[in-house]
């Protein structure tokens, strides 16, 4: 029995879910998942006895539970240092999590009126006032961290880490709402997006019957 149990929402909707699901799938540690319809009612209270937040992800390794997908990230990386799920450079260390925290935190109008609906295509939708200047620091922060810190490589800091897992829902919102990129930001959204782990999620929300209504007006 893998010592790890992830907790997450709908593979279709829930991003947060999907930043620590790909982290914890990087380590290479085997672990069972637990999954949650997010759209019937009563699910917090069902989430409550595994998260002391009643929301999802959370993490259990053995008896101690982590949960925000970030926090989760933290101590997946100091569990598995060989991973290197964080730069070893300093400087590119305290970037990737500079980017990470204000993904974290930061873009309201993104989450609020592009919600992750990776089974639905509806381009144009979503285009508040405001949202433009979202989307196009997004862009800057992917062109920034490859061009200071990427090496010539196709991801945000050389290896594939928890920044470009963070950034992982954003691809996914790109395609959904029809945000066009053009030149390396459209290069990067497809090696996000065709990476196998993504496929292997982008295939279970797929296969998903729940649904959470109003993510889908």
């Amino acid at each position: 029995m893998p010592d790890f149990t992830l907790y997450h929402g709908n593979k279709n909707y829930s991003s947060w879910s999907l930043r620590a699901w790909l982290t914890l799938k990087r380590t290479g540690a085997e672990f069972d998942e637990v999954p949650f319809n997010l759209g019937i009612p009563g699910v917090r209270e069902m989430i409550h006895h595994y998260s002391p937040t009643a929301k999802v992800p959370a993490l259990r390794h053995g008896e101690l539970i982590i949960w925000d997908s970030l926090a989760i990230s933290e101590y997946l990386a100091e569990t598995f240092p060989q991973a290197g799920l964080w730069p070893t450079d300093t400087a590119a260390r305290a970037f990737a999590r500079s980017v990470s925290a204000e993904m974290h935190s930061g873009f309201p109008l993104l989450r609020s009126h592009m919600p992750m609906n990776i089974r639905r295509s509806c381009p144009g939708k979503g285009r508040v006032e405001g949202i433009q200047a979202e989307l196009d620091r997004i862009v800057e922060i992917w062109a920034q961290c490859r061009e200071q810190f990427g090496g010539g490589g196709r991801f945000l800091f050389g290896n594939v880490g928890i920044a470009d897992f963070m950034f992982a829902p954003v691809v996914a919102r790109f395609r959904t709402y029809a945000v066009p990129v053009d030149g390396p930001a459209a290069d990067y959204a497809k090696t996000i997006w065709s990476m196998p782990v993504m496929q292997d999620w982008r295939a279970a929300a797929e296969a998903e019957t729940g649904v959470i209504p109003h993510y889908d007006l």
